[in-house]
């Protein structure tokens, strides 16, 4: 081994060839289940190939072309229905109906020639005879009209006339009040206010108000300007002397450095405590309304299932 370039006996700690790196001499199994190993195996079926359809009778099964319907007869249907039409009159029992004479054309309106049932007699023209006259029967007798159209007269119409019935004037008002007045005697007070009862955070009038106003006051009266005024020296142009102001120009005093308001170190209340401020509105957790919607959609029960939760 050591002149094909490998190592020595001696350099391989007493053994006798060198071991491969890559298999210990295993046989290689392809990964995977193997169904119906054997049909790869041996002899194959080898087809012809495919044949395309021609004028000859290559690329069918049969050697010679076979007819489907092979020694059929052959059938006329126009001989077909001339029997059919023999084969039913054979079924007559004598022969066929034939009238006595043609048809008869109409002659002109108001004519019955031709007709089945000849001419009717009540639509005939000649004029009826009339019968003796005959006078109507008279009408009952009763006693004379009345003269007149009965607007302002008593006796002329044929009921009797209607008695007249007073009615004072506006009786339901007149009615209304006798009852108010009497649902009034039977209160013992005024209405009944409830000042305790719940409201909203605003009135509904603002501006109302169940006691009455104080009197008006009255503006003092004003004394008329009988002199009018005149300044002792004319007007002044404004500069940065002040020359044209009312006051002089302000003093200017030195101010240290340093904070002017003085913050007080203890301060307490009447009951001696150290005064501390109420604190503002504090802020409450709230969760977002995607967070709610999962909370109330998914649950234990279907959090494998849930695919999707919408924000209506």
């Amino acid at each position: 081994m050591g002149d094909k370039g490998g190592k020595s006996d001696m350099d391989r700690m007493g053994i006798f060839q060198e071991m491969k790196y890559h298999t210990i001499g295993d046989k290689y199994t392809t990964p995977g289940v193997s169904f119906n190993a054997s049909a790869g195996k041996g002899k194959q079926m080898l087809p012809g190939g495919v044949k395309e359809k021609c004028a000859k009778q290559d690329g069918y099964f049969n050697d010679k072309f076979q007819r489907m319907f092979e020694g059929e007869a052959h059938s006329d249907p126009i001989k077909m229905r001339r029997q059919h039409r023999m084969k039913e009159a054979q079924k007559n029992l004598g022969k066929p109906f034939l009238p006595s004479s043609g048809e008869k054309k109409p002659s002109g309106l108001g004519n019955h020639y031709g007709t089945l049932g000849g001419p009717v007699p009540a639509f005939s023209a000649q004029n009826k005879t009339a019968g003796a006259y005959k006078a109507p029967n008279k009408n009952f007798y009763t006693n004379p009209g009345k003269k007149g159209t009965g607007y302002g007269y008593l006796p002329v119409t044929l009921g009797q006339h209607p008695k007249h019935m007073t009615e004072p004037y506006n009786q339901v008002a007149l009615l209304d009040k006798q009852l108010q007045d009497q649902s009034r005697s039977k209160m013992k007070g005024g209405s009944f206010k409830l000042n305790m009862h719940p409201k909203a955070y605003f009135d509904e009038k603002p501006f109302t108000n169940d006691k009455p106003l104080p009197p008006v006051k009255k503006p003092a009266p004003s004394k008329p300007i009988t002199v009018p005024f005149k300044p002792s020296h004319p007007s002044k142009i404004p500069a940065g002397c002040k020359a044209g102001t009312f006051e002089t120009y302000p003093t200017h005093s030195v101010d240290p450095y340093g904070k002017h308001y003085k913050r007080p170190v203890h301060v307490v209340n009447k009951t001696g405590k150290t005064y501390i401020p109420n604190s503002g509105p504090k802020t409450a957790p709230i969760t977002s309304i995607i967070n709610q919607n999962v909370i109330k959609a998914v649950n234990r029960q279907n959090y494998k299932t849930v695919r999707s939760v919408t924000v209506h």
